[in-house]
């Protein structure tokens, strides 16, 4: 029998354990971004295909609603800093725990519509599902009964709903305000959806809008 089919939760664990090895694998390969970023893409894309729990339906249910709430995190994510310039910059969020606001690009990469569009891929594309495997697919009903299984999409203690929301901030290093909110809201249409598919899209149309905000007004920062 498959490894992923004697452990269950592996399927909803694997693509997100691919985007932290990437993250701490590629720093210290010498290989440009012009590589990297495909190799994630594709190696990424081709774990999520494989891991994508044979129980979950491929398509969101009430999508409409899944655009609109995507929609409106990006506006929640890049709200503060309109409203208050050089507030992320207090002790409150740069710091040793959280690090510093910047960008993982290199400079030179910043110019590079190749790095730029497969590094878009990644957020729309890659992230969403991981993320949404794990965080809301998986932890969420885990924290709440081991046997996950046994629970349906969306059930979940309060005290899984508000330890998944932390630690999806926690990710977020200098943004964990933001990533917080977004944690309960994505939480909170997990539990109304019922659905890892409509959150994905909706994870998919934060990033997208934030990803052309980053491009199109040069706000690398937003790229961790």
């Amino acid at each position: 029998m498959p490894i992923l089919d004697r452990h269950p939760a592996a399927r909803y664990i694997a693509p997100f354990a691919t985007v932290l090895l990437f993250l701490a694998l590629w720093p210290r390969v010498p290989l440009p971004p012009a590589w990297t970023w495909p190799l994630t893409v594709l190696i990424g894309g081709a774990v999520c295909l494989v891991c994508w729990p044979r129980e979950l339906p491929l398509l969101p249910v009430r999508w409409p609603a899944s655009v609109a709430i995507g929609a409106a995190v990006f506006i929640l994510w890049i709200a503060p800093d309109l409203l208050f310039p050089g507030y992320r910059n207090s002790v409150l969020f740069s710091n040793q725990i959280f690090g510093h606001v910047h960008s993982s690009l290199p400079p030179q990469a910043l110019h590079s519509s190749w790095v730029l569009a497969w590094r878009t891929a990644r957020a729309v594309l890659i992230v969403p599902v991981a993320e949404e495997l794990f965080w809301r697919g998986w932890l969420l009903r885990w924290l709440t009964n081991p046997d996950f299984r046994k629970l349906p999409l969306g059930a979940c203690s309060s005290f899984a709903f508000w330890i998944t929301a932390a630690l999806f901030a926690s990710e977020h290093g200098p943004y964990w305000d933001v990533g917080f909110v977004t944690g309960v809201v994505y939480n909170w249409w997990m539990m109304r959806s019922k659905s890892v598919a409509s959150c994905v899209l909706m994870h998919a149309v934060t990033n997208g809008l934030l990803s052309a905000y980053v491009i199109g007004y040069n706000q690398w920062q937003y790229w961790q």
